[in-house]
């Protein structure tokens, strides 16, 4: 396909970048920690850690490993919490010792948890406590032969450490007791002197962390993302970004987990590389709490999805927000609607960049300018030294403006799924590039657009209707808070539209008028026949409305 979009370029972005193959996420760890060492790092609960403390921390963590624990380079690791300072600490110690992460969502159910475990291999896992019951049910099911708990308040100083864990532990009533043989606390690992540790030397082809997604049908997948990709995609962002950011004054606000790939990158690596200070949000749904953390700080830049920024324009208080010194607004994980876009730009005088990516590319593929002026409703232009490629069934290129499969092909793209040759055999082409399964479209200047997941198209009468279109409508009235649609079969077999919705407070609206509304916007054969209304939609960990459950519902 004809790069078209380099044409887009902003002024100083390079085209191709010139990566260093021998260069490894730990190399950027250390050359952060050594030239922003008295700055902080990363900050929770009015709890911070500088860079010269961070990497005393994962020194130790990683000496742990390797003497102690007795493991070897190439072990998995999982870690398993929420945005805790202790995160980033066994993130970088696992790095440091030379072996490969494992991120698992701490609100997995032991059956979830359990084939993480064995498909991974992990021998040792690093988790919140409010996680360990659920690890103590399948754990001798597993591989796992360390198991290393922390409490929420266990990096802070003893009177305030007491206090939090007090606070989480018996007026949240987060924290159910747990029984493992093999668990130590973390505070006790920290004691070990860091002086032991013999450095790995890594380069761009060692495995970093095993990245699981579930696609759209069979079960979790370990994308193997290698020190390499996640190199490449932070020097990528670096470049796409470089005028927005500035080595050492920089502060992002991280309210989407760490475990999840799109925060680990542009959040956790990304920032970090830049000496960035990384605002650990614990929990992004108390939208007050989360509100009153973001006025604490003169914050700088923001990720999130388009459910998190919809909460927080719902919320009276994001008024009182100061938005001055923010300069990157970052949307993914899901499309951003018109209607929240539009809020966002009039309480925050700012515009919502979005882009795009999967757990495969590490993950960003695409990315809308920096500086936008207007919210465009595209996923963007692909990243320096990514090659993008729309394709029909047939695995042959479209024309431009027709739809087709968005398959991609970088420096950041996956080395394939763990233990998994036949699934990798079905998401990758013979000139190498990696299918996404998302359908897209591209115009005259370059940008790209998403229409929907391939699986997610509903087929009305021989029209193909792609569910985001009808979402952004719906979600544009002022009575509907979030809407989802899927595509099930009518009682003559034929298949219709059902939208669910989930009305705003107070609204009385019903589903007559809404199919009215609907069908002053949309082509008739694109109207919902179904309309069944939620309080609730259900999301992943990240806050992305899951059609698929949905869907498996309908039967």
């Amino acid at each position: 396909m004809e790069k078209t979009w380099l044409k887009q370029y902003t002024e100083g972005v390079p085209h191709e970048l010139d990566l260093d193959p021998a260069e490894s996420l730990v190399d950027i760890f250390t050359n952060a920690c050594n030239r922003h060492g008295g700055q902080i790092a990363y900050s929770s609960l009015g709890q911070s850690l500088t860079y010269r403390e961070l990497d005393d921390l994962t020194a130790r963590f990683a000496t742990w490993l390797q003497t102690e624990a007795g493991l070897s380079r190439g072990d998995r690791v999982a870690i398993m919490m929420p945005n805790l300072l202790q995160y980033p600490v066994a993130l970088f110690g696992i790095l440091r010792a030379g072996m490969v992460i494992v991120n698992v969502n701490p609100l997995y159910t032991p059956r979830e948890l359990e084939y993480q475990l064995i498909d991974s291999g992990a021998r040792a896992i690093v988790l919140a406590s409010m996680s360990a019951a659920t690890l103590a049910e399948v754990i001798h099911e597993t591989s796992v032969e360390h198991v290393v708990v922390t409490d929420v308040g266990d990096l802070f100083s003893l009177p305030r450490r007491l206090l939090v864990n007090f606070f989480v532990r018996y007026i949240k009533k987060m924290v159910p007791r747990y029984d493992i043989d093999s668990a130590v606390r973390l505070s006790s690992v920290l004691e070990v002197s860091p002086a032991g540790l013999r450095p790995e030397q890594l380069s761009g082809t060692d495995l970093a962390v095993l990245q699981y997604t579930g696609g759209t049908t069979g079960r979790a997948k370990g994308a193997m993302l290698s020190h390499g990709n996640l190199v490449a995609n932070v020097r990528q962002l670096n470049a796409w970004f470089a005028k927005g950011i500035e080595d050492g004054k920089e502060l992002i606000v991280t309210a989407l987990p760490l475990y999840h790939v799109y925060a680990l990158m542009c959040n956790c690596l990304c920032y970090l590389s830049h000496g960035g200070h990384n605002l650990l949000i614990i929990d992004p749904r108390d939208t007050s709490a989360f509100i009153r953390e973001m006025k604490k700080y003169p914050f700088t830049a923001i990720t999130g999805v388009n459910t998190l920024y919809q909460s927080l324009v719902n919320h009276p208080d994001l008024a009182t927000v100061d938005f001055s010194a923010l300069k990157v607004v970052s949307a993914g994980g899901m499309a951003v609607l018109d209607d929240t876009a539009r809020q966002w730009a009039a309480v925050t005088r700012t515009v919502i960049t979005e882009g795009y990516g999967l757990s495969e590319t590490s993950p960003v593929i695409t990315s809308n300018p920096h500086r936008l002026k207007e919210f465009r409703g595209s996923i963007g232009l692909p990243l320096p030294s990514t090659d993008v490629s729309l394709r029909d069934d047939d695995n042959c290129e479209v024309s431009v403006g027709e739809s087709g499969e968005l398959c991609v092909r970088g420096p950041q793209v996956m080395s394939g799924y763990w233990n998994n040759p036949d699934a990798t055999a079905e998401v990758m082409t013979e000139d190498g590039f990696f299918k996404t399964g998302d359908i897209a479209v591209v115009d005259e200047q370059g940008y790209f657009y998403i229409v929907d997941r391939k699986k997610d198209m509903i087929i009305v009468s021989g029209f193909n209707v792609y569910p985001n279109e009808i979402e952004n409508v719906l979600t544009m009235h002022p009575d509907i808070k979030e809407a989802a649609c899927i595509g099930v079969r009518s009682d003559r077999g034929r298949e219709v539209v059902k939208a669910f919705v989930a009305l705003k407070a107070g609204s009385t609206i019903d589903a007559a008028q809404i199919r009215e509304y609907c069908r002053e916007n949309l082509a008739a054969y694109k109207v919902p026949k179904i309309i069944e209304f939620r309080a609730e939609m259900p999301k992943s960990a990240v806050g992305k409305i899951l059609r698929r459950e949905l869907r498996d519902k309908e039967g």
